[in-house]
């Protein structure tokens, strides 16, 4: 029974939690530039996790940092440093419908480089409309907000580095507990990310004084739920349930924040962008089915070869 409370409430944290941080980053970017926005959150969120992981630390070798600091680069600048960097002129619902991509990579990755079990075909043809749900959005984000379709060529970047840090991390997790794993991953992702805003000129421009009571609070909340909360969330449920299953958080995603940038925001939201969303949601919601149905047959017949076994030994 607490096994099942601890997998909805962990869904509930990547389904809810993570659909607000694009609102979240949205209200950060307008006092804090973005590549030190991230930093804040994956580096403080990092070192409450590695804080609350206690002694845990000191026992990890210097060896067993080096995944950890891949997928850190992968998740956290390649994904969350680019994605704020493109929210400073892209809405956060289209963002967050862009990154509801993350399954399609997720599938190629699994495709080019099968492990035990190779994609099914159904999950690879529905592709299809996905991709071309993207494109709508994509095509009306250009056509009628003026916006230049290379924010849009980012977020998918964006979504291609956090499918090959998931699909890494899904085999390399180990001994290491969730909450020291993502302490780990966040904490070296939040000094790069420094770094990148070192080099970029944001620290040297930026003035503490100038971050409004808004802008703090979405900080505050990113570093929370976002990456305390959230991505340890994601990791334990990446060790205990199916990374198809996982993944099916962006098909909600998208839904809040879409709903809270219009809402809230106030940010534009057509028809045929709802069009391209629904394509991306139903999409995803098929690879989800194939491929749990694809893992249910494997096991019946799995099963059953091991009782066919057993009764010839008998």
């Amino acid at each position: 029974m607490s096994r099942r409370f601890l997998v909805i409430g962990a869904f509930a944290a990547i389904y809810l939690l993570w659909g607000s941080t694009y609102f979240a980053i949205t209200l950060g970017l307008k006092s804090i530039p973005p590549f030190l926005l991230m930093a804040l959150r994956s580096f403080c969120g990092g070192i409450v996790l590695l804080a609350i992981s206690g002694r845990q630390v000191a026992n990890v070798s210097l060896q067993a940092w080096a995944a950890p600091c891949l997928c850190g680069l992968l998740f956290f600048v390649g994904c969350h440093g680019v994605l704020a960097f493109a929210q400073q002129s892209v809405p956060s619902g289209v963002a967050a419908i862009v990154l509801a991509t993350i399954p399609f990579w997720i599938l190629l990755i699994d495709t080019l480089f099968p492990g035990d079990q190779r994609p099914r075909p159904l999950a690879l043809l529905a592709l299809v409309p996905g991709f071309f749900g993207v494109g709508l959005v994509a095509w009306q984000n250009v056509t009628q907000a003026g916006i230049s379709i290379l924010p849009v060529v980012w977020l998918l970047l964006a979504a291609l580095s956090w499918s090959a840090a998931t699909v890494l991390s899904r085999h390399t997790s180990g001994e290491t507990s969730a909450i020291l794993l993502s302490g780990m991953q966040l904490s070296i992702g939040g000094i790069v990310l420094f770094a990148i805003s070192w080099l970029t000129g944001e620290v040297e421009n930026f003035r503490p004084g100038d971050v409004s009571p808004t802008s703090l609070a979405a900080v505050l909340w990113l570093i929370i739920a976002g990456s305390v909360v959230g991505f340890a969330a994601y990791n334990w449920l990446l060790e205990n349930v199916s990374t198809s299953l996982v993944s099916t958080y962006t098909f909600v995603n998208p839904v809040i924040a879409v709903l809270l940038g219009t809402v809230v925001l106030g940010e534009p939201f057509s028809r045929m962008m709802l069009l391209g969303a629904s394509l991306v949601i139903v999409s995803v919601i098929i690879i989800w089915w194939a491929e749990r149905s694809g893992s249910r047959r494997t096991n019946e017949r799995s099963d059953r070869s091991m009782a066919r076994l057993s009764l010839r030994k008998t």
